[in-house]
C-alpha cells in the first residue's frame, strides 16, 4: 500500500494543504513540489525506487513511466489533483475533495480479466472492384489478402492476392474469429489460359480475421463501430480509405480481449417452459452479443463492447459488469462520499462519466471555470454500467446528487430509464443528466445547480445490486413504506384477480426467484415482493390471465416474507375424507361434466370427487375395470401333461 503523496502545485498555479491532506488520508505528504516532472524530477525518482509513494500528476504521465522504465523500477500510481480540484474557480476550500480523490486512488485495483485472440492476418475485402483491388494492393505485403467481387468480368489477372466472385449472405464473429456465408461463390482455377472461374454455388464458408467492407451500404453487424476487426469506409472518401488500410495493417499478432460481463445463468429469468419472461439484456444489447440459450441468454465476449447496460438493467444480478466489478464501483462511491465527509466538507455532489467527460473536466480545468468544490468527478469505463443502484447508493452514502455526463457511446435511452428508477427512488432533482459536449457549459450548470439536502443519516449498504437498492432506498425515504416506481421497473409486486384464479400454480412451478410459493398443505398462493423481478413469466403462463404487475418498492418488513394471495377451501374426498384439491374447481368440474354422457353412471361422477387412491380402487372394483384384462390361462401341471399320454 502507498505510504506518501508526491504533491506538485504545478508552479504555483493551485494551492495545496498538505498538512490537511496528511491528516485525512493517513499518509506522509510532504511539502509540494512546483516542477516536479522536471528540475524536482529526483523527488520521482525516490518516490519509484521506494515503491510506496502516488505521485499526483497526470498530465506527465509519459515521463514518469519512462523515467521508471529507465530505472528499473514499476510505474508509479498516479493521481490526478489539479484538473479535478486544484485548478477551479471556487474559492472554497479544496481538502475534502482532494482528500476524497486520495482515498479512492488508495483502493485496490481489481486485476484485470482477458481473452487471447489470435489473428494471423487473413483479411476479406468486400465492395466495388475499383475500390477493392487498389485497397488490397496496398495490403498484399502486410496481410494475406481475399478480394470478394460481385462480377467475373473484374477479376484481375495476378497471384499478389486471392480473388473470389460471390454475394455474401452473411457475417457473425468478431477480430481472429468471423466467419462469413457466400452465395453464388466462384473460386479461379489454377491453370488454363486467362482467369477462369469454377461454377457457382451457394452456401460457401469461410473464415477470416478482418473483415474491411467498403460497400458503402448497410453495415454486416449492429453498433458497427464497436466490433472489432470488422472495418467500414465509404468508397467515394479516400481519407476513411486510407485509415481502414492503416487500421487493418496493423491487425496482426495476440491481442488481449478484455472480458466486460459475468454471467450467472442459474439466476437468469429469461425463459422457462418456452415462455419468454425477461429480455431487458437482449432488447439493450447493441452489438447483438447476448441471444438466447434456452431457459438463459448467452453473451458472446467477442462481440461484446462492454458497454455496461446489460448489467444495470439485469433485473436478477445474472449479468453484472466485470471490469470492473460492481462491487469495486460500490466501494469507490461510498469511499468518496466518505473521506469528504470525513475532511470537513457537506453535501458533496457526485459526476459520473467515461473517458469523454474526464476529457472534459480537463478542458475545463486549464482554460475555464474548472470545477465546484462540492463536485466530486468520478469516471467510468462506460458511463452505462452506472444503474439505478449506484446513484441510489450514492445518495444513501452522503452525496446530495448525482449528475450523469454521457458521452457519444452512451446509450442514452437505456441511461435515461435508469436515471428515471433512481430519480422515483431518491427523490426528483437527485439523480440528473448533464448531456452537452461544452465544457464550459458543464460548468456553468454546475455552479448554478441547487442541489437538494443529502440524506441526514449516510449508510453504505453491502450485498448484491437489489440489496443494496432497497436499503438506501429506505435510508433515503424513512417516513415511507411504498415507493411507486416507473413502469417496467424490476422491482414491484403482483396483484391476483381471485375471480379468475385457479389456483393451478402453474406460476409457482416456473417462477425463477422463487417469490410465487406454494403450501404443500392447503390450496395457497403466496407471494414475497422482496423477491419478485417483475420478469412477466407468470403472467405468460397463466392459462387465466389472472396475473398483472404494480411496479413499486415495499420498504416494510412485510416485503421480506411470503403472503397469501390467494387460497380456497380444500375438498375433502368423499370416500376416505382426505383433503385434497381446490373445492370449488373440483365442484366446477363435476357440474360441467354430469351432462357428459360418459359420466351418467353415479359410480363414475363420483370419482370426480375422490383422492388419488381412492379413485384407482373405486376404478379396480367398478364394472368394465379398465384395469381388467382378459382372462389368465390356467397353469398346466404336470397331470395334465400325462393325462393326455396314450400310455397312461
Amino acid at each position: 500500500m502507498p505510504k506518501s503523496l508526491i504533491t506538485c502545485d504545478c508552479m504555483g498555479s493551485m494551492q495545496l494543504d498538505t498538512e490537511g491532506l496528511k491528516q485525512s488520508t493517513g499518509l506522509e505528504v510532504s511539502k509540494p513540489c512546483q516542477t516536479l516532472c522536471t528540475t524536482q524530477i529526483d523527488r520521482a525518482v525516490k518516490a519509484l525506487e521506494e515503491g510506496d509513494a502516488i505521485i499526483c500528476c497526470t498530465q506527465q504521465s509519459q515521463v514518469f513511466e519512462a523515467l521508471a522504465e529507465e530505472i528499473g523500477q514499476p510505474d508509479a500510481p498516479l493521481l490526478d489533483l489539479r484538473d479535478r480540484a486544484g485548478w477551479s474557480e471556487d474559492t472554497a476550500s479544496k481538502l475534502p475533495k482532494m482528500s476524497a480523490l486520495a482515498a479512492e486512488a488508495l483502493l485496490p485495483a481489481s486485476p484485470a480479466k482477458t481473452r487471447d485472440v489470435i489473428s494471423e492476418g487473413l483479411c476479406l475485402i468486400t465492395g466495388p472492384a475499383e475500390t477493392t483491388l487498389a485497397v488490397a494492393e496496398q495490403l498484399q505485403d502486410y496481410l494475406s489478402v481475399t478480394v470478394l467481387l460481385d462480377h467475373a468480368k473484374d477479376v484481375p489477372d495476378t497471384a499478389k492476392f486471392d480473388v473470389v466472385v460471390g454475394r455474401l449472405r452473411r457475417a457473425s464473429g468478431a477480430l481472429g474469429q468471423f466467419e462469413v456465408a457466400i452465395d453464388a461463390l466462384q473460386m479461379p482455377n489454377p491453370g488454363g489460359r486467362g482467369p477462369s472461374l469454377s461454377d457457382p454455388r451457394d452456401g460457401g464458408k469461410s473464415m477470416c480475421d478482418i473483415l474491411l467492407d467498403l460497400t458503402g451500404g448497410t453495415p454486416l453487424f449492429p453498433a458497427p463501430e464497436k466490433r472489432e476487426g470488422y472495418l467500414r469506409a465509404d468508397p467515394a472518401h479516400p481519407p476513411s480509405i486510407s485509415a481502414a488500410i492503416l487500421a487493418a495493417s496493423h491487425m496482426v499478432g495476440t491481442f488481449e480481449k478484455p472480458l466486460y460481463v459475468r454471467a450467472e445463468p442459474l439466476l437468469c429469468a429469461h425463459s422457462r417452459a418456452e415462455q419468454t419472461g425477461c429480455t431487458n439484456c437482449l432488447d439493450l444489447c447493441p452489438t447483438g452479443a447476448i441471444s438466447p440459450a434456452g431457459d438463459h441468454v448467452s453473451i458472446d465476449p467477442m462481440a461484446c463492447a462492454g458497454c455496461g447496460a446489460c448489467s444495470a438493467a439485469c433485473p436478477s444480478g445474472a449479468i453484472s459488469y466485470d471490469a470492473p466489478p460492481v462491487d469495486l464501483t460500490m466501494r469507490r462511491v461510498q469511499t468518496l462520499a466518505k473521506a469528504f465527509l470525513d475532511a470537513g466538507g457537506t453535501a458533496p455532489r457526485l459526476m459520473v462519466s467515461d473517458a469523454h467527460g474526464a476529457e472534459m473536466v480537463r478542458l475545463s480545468a486549464r482554460h475555464g471555470r474548472g470545477l465546484p468544490a462540492d463536485v466530486i468527478p468520478m469516471e467510468v469505463p462506460a458511463l452505462n454500467l452506472f444503474g439505478h443502484a449506484e446513484a441510489v447508493a450514492a445518495l444513501a452514502a452522503g452525496f446530495a446528487s448525482v449528475t450523469l455526463l454521457p458521452g457519444p457511446a452512451t446509450d442514452r435511452q437505456a441511461l435515461a430509464t435508469q436515471i428515471a428508477l433512481a430519480a422515483a427512488i431518491g427523490g426528483a432533482g437527485s439523480v440528473t443528466l448533464l448531456d452537452t459536449t461544452d465544457p464550459d457549459a458543464m460548468s456553468d450548470t454546475l455552479y448554478a445547480e441547487a442541489a437538494p439536502a443529502p440524506v441526514a443519516s449516510p449508510i453504505r449498504p453491502m450485498g448484491t445490486r437489489r440489496q443494496i437498492t432497497r436499503q438506501a432506498a429506505r435510508a433515503l425515504n424513512p417516513d415511507a413504506d411504498i415507493l411507486q416506481l416507473p413502469d417496467n421497473a424490476p422491482y414491484g409486486a403482483v396483484e391476483i384477480n381471485t375471480d379468475s384464479c385457479t389456483l393451478c400454480l402453474s406460476c409457482v412451478s416456473l417462477c425463477p426467484s422463487g417469490a410465487l410459493g406454494d403450501n404443500p398443505d392447503l390450496p395457497q398462493l403466496r407471494f414475497q415482493e422482496d423477491a419478485c423481478l417483475q420478469c412477466g413469466l407468470c403472467a405468460h403462463v397463466c392459462p387465466e390471465d389472472a396475473i398483472t404487475y404494480k411496479p413499486q418498492l415495499d420498504l416494510t418488513d412485510a416485503a421480506l416474507s411470503q403472503r397469501v394471495v390467494n387460497e380456497e377451501e380444500p375438498f375433502a374426498c368423499i370416500q376416505c375424507g382426505s383433503l385434497f384439491g381446490v373445492k370449488s374447481t373440483i365442484e366446477k368440474i363435476t357440474e360441467k361434466l354430469e351432462s357428459h354422457s360418459m359420466f351418467q353412471r353415479p359410480d363414475a361422477l363420483k370419482m370426480i370427487q375422490m383422492c388419488d387412491n381412492c379413485r384407482v380402487d373405486a376404478q379396480f372394483h367398478a364394472q368394465n375395470n379398465p384395469f381388467e384384462g382378459k382372462e389368465r390361462p390356467k397353469v398346466r401341471t404336470t397331470e395334465d401333461y400325462l393325462s393326455k399320454r396314450r400310455d397312461h
